[in-house]
């Protein structure tokens, strides 16, 4: 009982936290987060992957492709069609697989690297920095905003918030607009919307997803990513010693303080003070406001601003960089980061099964889909010429891009006639439907109920042939 619990001695830290604010008004000019802009290899980095998917986000529902638009998610006709594959909901796996191939390539990248996803390949992510790009052209960098939105209003500040809305805005309706432009014709869909010519349901969706970006990107910012996102309550099931997170050097930053410039890094070291000199750059830098002095933390987005900040800093200060680095827990207390571990290798394996499973239904899926009804009205009935009649609707789907012939045949009835279309043609990724009449004569009828097997067969247009068997029942009495 007379050992002593140690005790460690620590600096205090700065907590870069939002105030509440006059009246617990979030948003106002003591409660934002005025992100400060930063140049680096990172910033360069992200920028450049953001633009990359931004392209994309905006060009793929331009592609055509056999004449019609690549990429049509069309949720009213539940077809989706993504270049030379069409999806109907009976390949309700095939959208699953993707799904799940998603999760884990998810799950596989933050073990690995962190919160990367967040801070380099987010829309949330990627929109903030399109609208605080505007908002630094028009009103100026982090201390302009300050005073800007501390003073009152004016005619210089009313013209450069009404400018700074403006093109907040217009970046949202175009967001909207060709987010949109995926579930329904984009070409229509711009000529239609600004004619005043769109449906009611395409007009509310440009202006709800319109809303919601001009919310989320101009207001919200890292509300979404600190407390609306999910991933950041999750994802530290995923995170271990080995995996790479934006941390700080507490063992070469610690003792902290401003020092002269004209210090060497040896004379500094002498004074016992470590190489942070506290300029708090690390935070104005960072999009959710935290400080990573602080340790490790859910806010983190992996973003990596902090490190060209600091680097920056050491930079001019003749320090050597990576202060604040991607690096692992386990190389922060000595150790050596384990790449290959098994957690990292279990999501990799279940990832690369995912990925087969995928690639083979697609590779098997059967570019055709037929449905049997039957007649509701009658069980069967008996003709002038004393047959017995059963009445079926088919539904043939060509689930491929090309127009397709289709030949329909009865199997397991003997001596029947047919009464309706046995050849029909079907446009790609259309759905054709006809009544058809299958009778024979009831001597040849063993059964009350016969089993029996309607075949739509075809050829494609690299000579291989595909047939679809749906079983049905041939009924008497």
């Amino acid at each position: 009982m007379n050992e002593q619990i140690p005790v460690k001695n620590v600096t205090p830290v700065k907590v870069h936290k939002p105030s509440s604010g006059d009246g617990g008004k979030r948003h106002d000019s003591r409660s934002r987060i005025y992100v400060r802009a930063v140049q680096g290899p990172l910033e360069t980095f992200r920028r450049f992957f953001g633009l990359i998917f931004l392209a994309l986000f905006a060009v793929i529902p331009w592609i055509q492709y056999n004449g019609k638009q690549a990429v049509l998610l069309d949720i009213v006709e539940q077809r989706f069609t993504i270049f030379g594959l069409t999806l109907w909901p009976q390949d309700l796996t095939l959208l699953a697989y993707i799904f799940i191939v998603s999760a884990f390539a998810l799950f596989f990248v933050t073990t690995f690297a962190g919160r990367v996803w967040c801070g380099f390949m987010c829309p949330q992510t990627t929109w903030v920095y399109i609208y605080t790009w505007f908002e630094e052209k028009i009103e100026g960098p982090r201390n302009k905003r300050i005073k800007l939105d501390a003073r009152p209003m004016d005619a210089d500040k009313f013209i450069r918030k009404t400018l700074k809305h403006t093109a907040w805005v217009a970046v949202a309706l175009l967001t909207a607009l060709t987010f949109v432009g995926y579930f329904t014709p984009i070409g229509a869909l711009f000529i239609n919307f600004f004619t005043f010519s769109t449906s009611s349901w395409a007009a509310f969706s440009v202006l709800f997803f319109a809303v919601c970006t001009y919310a989320n990107a101009g207001y919200m910012r890292e509300i979404m990513c600190t407390h609306i996102c999910p991933y950041a309550r999750f994802q530290s099931a995923m995170f271990d010693k080995d995996t790479f997170t934006v941390s700080y050097d507490a063992h070469r930053g610690e003792q902290r303080g401003p020092r002269p410039r004209k210090l060497s890094h040896e004379q500094v070291q002498e004074k016992g003070l470590g190489d942070c000199i506290d300029c708090n750059l690390c935070v104005q830098v960072c999009p959710t406001g935290i400080d990573i002095r602080n340790g490790l933390q859910y806010e983190c987005i992996n973003c990596g601003a902090c490190i060209d900040a600091c680097n920056g800093v050491m930079d001019k200060m003749g320090y050597p960089k990576g202060l604040i680095s991607f690096t692992s827990e386990e190389r922060l207390s000595g150790g050596t980061t384990h790449i290959i571990r098994p957690k990292l290798i279990g999501y990799f394996i279940v990832l690369l099964i995912m990925v087969g499973l995928l690639i083979a239904d697609i590779v098997t899926r059967i570019p055709l889909a037929v449905d049997i009804i039957r007649d509701r009205n009658a069980l069967y009935r008996e003709t002038n010429d004393g047959l017995i009649e059963n009445v079926y609707t088919i539904k043939v789907l060509n689930k491929s891009q090309t127009t397709q012939t289709y030949t329909i045949s009865v199997e397991g009835l003997p001596e029947y006639r047919f009464y309706g279309e046995q050849e029909v043609t079907v446009k790609g990724g259309e759905v054709f439907s006809t009544p058809i009449s299958v009778a024979t004569d009831p001597y040849n009828l063993e059964d009350v109920v016969t089993e029996i097997m309607f075949t739509v067969q075809t050829t494609t247009i690299d000579g291989d042939v595909v047939t679809v068997n749906e079983p049905t029942k041939f009924i008497y009495r």
